[in-house]
């Protein structure tokens, strides 16, 4: 009778996504993984043939890991500052979800409609009171300020400063609102 694995195939996805958290997503490779969880690489690759699938459900755990923690404020403010205050706090999470090419070629408008976006893009309708299209009109400036942001933090390119970037957020959905891109309750 076969020994019963001792490493699951959801306790190898944890590991994946702790690895990726603590070291980056340079740092995920079968051995490295096996040396994190303590085990050899054979039930990894038993697991996984293929380690770009082991890191496409790492990603969707960084991914969903992610938006709980963005949305967890409902007001558009609050998302954005959440998306930046995440790069900050975590920001090899960040760059393996926004940097490690996987949205390559792609233009803002394919980001704002990517299905990772749609809880955001649902708040950010509900709250101003657009249509989807306008959402998304909206969204686009917003989008491209916090993420330029959020990267520069993440890389440690810019130091984090809360009242500056709540201001800049401010002042940007302010413009807008000016642009009468948001509907006026």
């Amino acid at each position: 009778m076969p020994k019963k694995p001792t490493t699951t195939k959801e306790a190898m996805i944890d590991g994946a996504f702790r690895l990726i958290r603590e070291q980056g997503h340079e740092a995920l490779t079968a051995r490295s993984l096996a040396a994190y969880l303590g085990c050899s690489t054979q039930p990894i690759m038993y697991q996984f043939p293929n380690l770009e699938s082991l890191r496409e459900l790492a990603y969707q755990k960084a991914d969903a890991f992610h938006s709980e923690y963005i949305l967890a404020d409902a007001d558009l403010l609050g998302i954005g500052l959440r998306y930046i205050r995440f790069a900050k706090e975590e920001p090899q999470l960040f760059r393996f979800l926004f940097q490690s090419g996987r949205f390559s070629g792609l233009s803002m408008e394919d980001l704002i409609r990517s299905p990772e976006v749609s809880g955001v893009l649902a708040a950010v309708s509900a709250e101003a009171e657009l249509t989807a299209e306008e959402a998304v009109s909206f969204f686009e400036p917003l989008a491209a300020l916090v993420h330029g942001y959020a990267s520069l933090i993440a890389n440690n390119a810019m130091q984090y400063d809360p009242d500056a970037v709540r201001n800049a957020l401010t002042t940007i959905a302010e413009g807008l609102e000016k642009a009468e891109l948001v509907k006026k309750p």
